[in-house]
């Protein structure tokens, strides 16, 4: 008996998995600044007060108060990136009714890539000179007996900058981190801590780091690594996605979702990174 409404494909209800890239840097930035974002071309101006002179006290009269030196650095919204993706009636109709969810967690998964290389490569040409542990004209090759003690090297870096110790965070690339669980010090420091996967890229501490992983590393053609250590007072980051309709497509049978958002980053503490530039052995 032939059935005439026999459809040989099969739509599954499941989704395949993605083998995505976990995004580190944007949530290693400052981003108090975000909520007075309204549009592409906006600038943030962000305060810095100076140093406060400490005075002997003698009983005497106190001095002239002194006006504040603060110093204002502008954060200029401008980047901005958009998706525009449709869904056909058809689809729709014989395949999982969360679709249009899926297409929308891959949107924001591009997005999200684009402005974590973006940050990454910004913060890492942020440096400060005097911060640079090995350039490109010095790169280490680190192995399972140094991996951990360059780290340590970064830490001291920073710690002349007198970058406080609360909050350090270093990003490695997996092969580096395959070299920090090979040296014991690493492995036994924390225990259980270092021994669990954690979220966010987050694997572990080390040498008074959080120690995230991420394929984001900046790196060229598989070599010079770049090794970032610091806090979140190095960078300012702020974004917000302003436009996001759905709509019908008005010459097919289609849905359709578009997106605008814009973003902008700027590195106001550039002692407050430090850099190791490495090759992978």
């Amino acid at each position: 008996m032939a059935f005439s409404n026999f459809i040989p494909e099969v739509w599954s209800a499941r989704l395949l998995e993605h083998l995505d890239k976990v995004h580190v840097y944007a949530n290693l930035m400052n981003r108090d600044y975000e909520g007075e974002i309204r549009a592409f071309g906006d600038t943030v101006h962000i305060n810095q007060v100076g140093a406060i002179t400490i005075s002997d006290y003698t009983g005497a009269d106190l001095s002239t108060p002194e006006e504040l030196d603060s110093t204002m650095q502008d954060l200029a919204i401008d980047k901005a990136k958009y998706f525009n993706f449709q869904i056909k009636d058809v689809d729709n109709a014989q395949s999982n009714p969360k679709l249009v969810d899926a297409a929308m967690q891959r949107a924001s998964y591009g997005m999200n890539d684009v402005i974590d290389q973006y940050l990454a490569s910004l913060l890492v040409s942020g440096v400060d000179a005097g911060n640079i542990l090995a350039d490109d004209s010095k790169a280490v090759t680190p192995t399972s007996a140094t991996a951990y003690d360059y780290l340590v090297d970064l830490s001291v870096k920073l710690d002349e900058a007198n970058v406080p110790m609360p909050g350090r965070w270093v990003v490695v690339p997996p092969w580096y981190h395959g070299l920090l669980l090979k040296d014991p010090r690493f492995v036994g420091n924390g225990t259980g801590y270092n021994q669990a996967i954690l979220q966010g890229g987050l694997v572990g501490e080390a040498a008074g780091f959080q120690i995230h992983l991420s394929n984001n590393v900046p790196n060229t053609s598989g070599s010079k690594y770049k090794v970032l250590a610091g806090t979140n007072a190095a960078g300012a980051f702020a974004e917000q996605l302003v436009e996001l309709e759905a709509y019908r497509l008005e010459k097919n049978f289609s849905d359709a979702v578009k997106g605008l958002h814009v973003y902008g980053a700027k590195v106001v503490q550039p002692k407050s990174l430090a850099l190791l530039t490495c090759n992978k052995g």
